[in-house]
């Protein structure tokens, strides 16, 4: 008699989510020092990028776990998150909704090309590119509008937080196109090495 069990993390799968992480910190402040590169003192960081490209890559749930691995890092207290910091003060500030969105990011954006009829193609890597970006704009402005309206007393409308945004989409779309057209060499490279995104299901 046989009994189903979720397939356990492989050393090599164990890899790419570390190296992930280890992508979305030095993302997160890789412009924390170049102030023309900042709007309003937030820099213009790369981790939507990483997030999305996690989700493509690793699927659906290694990708969601390497995001989830990375905003536990940070918690714990490594400088990980942007402008270098950590614990749960940016969690519970305007812009710790982002945090949390980078799992969902990767997740859906895994979820898509794991559910591809074939091989994937480049207009599938393309669509779950940007359903990922609109899970990490989606669930990041609606927190940040709660966040500053209901705890942290800051009185914000919400056409105001996605005006705030609006001065970062711009470098996010591209960020994403050029996600989704690097992701099909790649994913090739990546399932030679025995990550089967079959297998990456939650």
């Amino acid at each position: 008699m046989t009994t189903l069990s979720k397939p356990r993390i492989r050393a090599i799968e164990i890899t790419y989510v570390g190296m992930f992480a280890a992508l979305m910190a030095i993302g997160a402040n890789i412009t924390s020092m170049v102030p023309f590169l900042q709007v309003a003192g937030v820099p213009l960081t790369m981790q939507t990028f990483f997030a999305v490209l996690a989700g493509l890559l690793l699927g659906s749930r290694l990708g969601a776990i390497s995001m989830t691995v990375y905003m536990l890092i940070g918690i714990a207290g490594a400088p990980v998150f942007s402008g270098f910091e950590a614990g749960l003060a940016p969690i519970i500030g305007g812009t710790g909704g982002f945090i949390f969105s980078f799992i969902a990011t990767a997740y859906f954006s895994g979820k898509i090309v794991e559910h591809a009829k074939g091989y994937p193609t480049l207009k599938t890597f393309v669509i779950a590119a940007f359903v990922g970006l609109f899970m990490n704009y989606f669930i990041g402005t609606n927190y940040m509008y709660f966040a500053f309206n209901f705890w942290l007393e800051v009185k914000m409308s919400y056409g105001a937080a996605w005006a705030v945004m609006a001065w970062f989409i711009v470098k996010d779309l591209a960020f994403t196109i050029f996600a989704a057209l690097i992701s099909p060499r790649i994913y090739r490279a990546v399932s030679r090495n025995s990550v089967n995104p079959s297998s990456t299901n939650l």
